[in-house]
């Protein structure tokens, strides 16, 4: 059978030569399609460098996939003639090619599927969808091992994926006898050890222009454009890879839930961004990460911790996003509604630990996983945040936030705005927690030694409160039990003053004073 041209297109985290739908394709026959839209750049405020990185990133792809033989049309944001949405871009290259069919593999977000479904009677084409097999677990995959589960977890998730994979495995059982070294991995780290820095990129040409252009149209957009190194291409990826690999990963288990000032990548790998946009092969990361186990390069807590991020939580998360979409960015199982404050835009607060990572996260467009979780995402949970400015502001601000990865990371890990589909019980903690795994107390205006009063760590005080003021929804939960027994064993004065110090706290929050 002979077929007319097909029209591809391919979006910014998609960047892979392994995509379904270019396997479906004919170079030279069929035709590419690649655009940066407003609609894009306008649905969050996201972050300058996040911009620069997938613009930068799809415009290599562009060229390597014309290296390839394919013809490829691409459309900038500056282009006089852009339409502003994926679906015009997309009628003006059917148009001009004469086009039989839409060929396009499913997309990250929900939001893009949808838009999809209304192609066949936008273009007037049909339209053949193709599965992302560069997930190790399909979605109807994940909508089966999730079907009759009560609740979702990704422990027992992440065993299956490992037995499928074969990664870590020593015949049926797991490499060193236990599935999951996450006990290892809680290290405090201290100021005089060795920090091995990501791999820098210098911005070529290609990257240069991507910069102007961001900086011109885009300069109101939140966080710093410069210096800008993220690797854009997948070769410059694979270097950023071998760098961790050798410099890094060896300590990643040990260190990988801790804080320090002024050190803002510690040993985690920064790939995250190159493997949600398709630079990387998340399964082929696996494998680097294994033979460095098996080489004696790297202790088993490491590579473990590591690959578990990929294999598991990576592709659980995602699993959960689909399974319970649409509606789920819409959950607020705790009724919080309180407006995001300035200060995650500023970073402007007494707070040591929220300047810190608020900071980094305007520099960097990056922060890692316990910053967002127990730094950011704790003080949202604990101030009774709505999720969904919360979830907004991830979206926004982070080079490697895409909603699905991100949505579930946000309002079901953080926030527990989607009641425990996935997490047992809300990840609430005091100041201790962040004392602990971090230097951030030491030079602080607040003191973390004090429970209550205008001295006192914010985190202290707002935990009691946040218990306190949800106990009818979170007092039957069975893990929080001694914490709410604990709670009604203090004296009534201690209670009254926590209680005091919160509404003191959050009312100077609400009248945007500096906190």
């Amino acid at each position: 059978m002979t077929f007319s041209c097909a029209i591809i297109p391919v979006f910014a985290d998609q960047l892979s030569d392994r995509l379904a739908s270019l396997a479906a394709g004919v170079p030279g026959r069929d035709l590419v399609v690649m655009a940066e839209v407003a609609e894009e750049v306008g649905y969050a405020d996201h972050h300058q460098k996040k911009l620069a990185f997938l613009f930068s990133a799809m415009r290599h792809f562009a060229e390597r996939l014309r290296a390839q033989g394919w013809r490829v049309r691409y459309t900038t944001l500056d282009d006089p003639a852009n339409t502003g949405s994926l679906t015009g871009e997309l009628a003006r290259a059917a148009q001009a090619e004469a086009a039989g069919r839409v060929l396009v593999t499913e997309p990250g977000e929900y939001r893009v599927a949808a838009m999809i479904d209304r192609w066949p009677e936008h273009l007037g084409l049909p339209v053949e969808r193709f599965a992302d097999d560069r997930f190790v677990c399909s979605v109807a995959d994940f909508a089966r091992w999730a079907e009759g589960r009560k609740t979702l977890r990704m422990e027992y998730f992440y065993r299956d994926m490992r037995r499928r994979t074969g990664l870590l495995m020593a015949g049926d059982a797991p490499e060193g006898g236990r599935w999951n070294y996450d006990a290892d991995n809680r290290k405090p780290a201290e100021a005089d050890l060795f920090m091995p820095a990501p791999h820098r990129v210098e911005p070529d040409a290609i990257t240069q222009d991507v910069l102007a252009m961001v900086e011109a149209r885009c300069g109101d957009h939140f966080g710093r454009l410069r210096p800008f190194w993220f690797a854009v291409t997948h070769d410059q990826a694979e270097a950023a890879l071998d760098q961790f690999i050798a410099a890094a990963l060896p300590r990643f288990g040990d260190y990988q839930d801790a804080m320090l000032r002024g050190e803002r990548f510690l040993y985690h790998s920064v790939l995250s961004a190159y493997l949600n946009a398709g630079l990387l092969d998340p399964l082929a990361v696996c494998r680097r990460a294994e033979a460095a186990y098996y080489d004696g390069h790297a202790p088993l807590n490491a590579v473990e911790g590591f690959i578990r991020q990929i294999i598991g939580w990576r592709e659980f998360i995602r699993g959960v996003y689909w399974h319970h979409m649409p509606g789920y960015t819409a959950l607020n199982h705790l009724g919080a509604a309180r407006a995001l404050p300035g200060l995650y835009w500023t970073g402007d607060t007494h707070m040591a630990c929220l300047a810190e990572a608020i900071a980094q996260t305007r520099d960097e467009a990056y922060a890692h996983h316990i910053q967002r979780l127990m730094v950011t995402g704790n003080f949202a949970l604990l101030a009774g945040l709505d999720p969904a400015a919360v979830h907004r502001w991830y979206l926004a601000v982070y080079v490697d936030a895409f909603e699905w990865v991100e949505a579930p990371n946000t309002l079901g890990m953080s926030l527990y705005a989607d009641g425990g589909r996935f997490a047992s019980k809300p990840y609430a903690a005091g100041g201790n927690y962040i004392n602990k795994m971090s230097d951030y107390c030491r030079d602080c205006r607040y003191k973390v030694s004090k429970k209550s009063g205008p001295d006192a760590c914010p985190f202290n005080y707002l935990y009691w409160d946040f218990l306190d003021r949800n106990a009818e929804t979170l007092g039957a939960n069975p893990r929080l039990g001694p914490v709410y027994r604990t709670w009604g064993r203090m004296a009534d004065d201690k209670r009254q003053a926590a209680r005091d110090s919160a509404a003191r706290f959050l009312a100077r929050l609400d009248a945007g004073e500096r906190v």
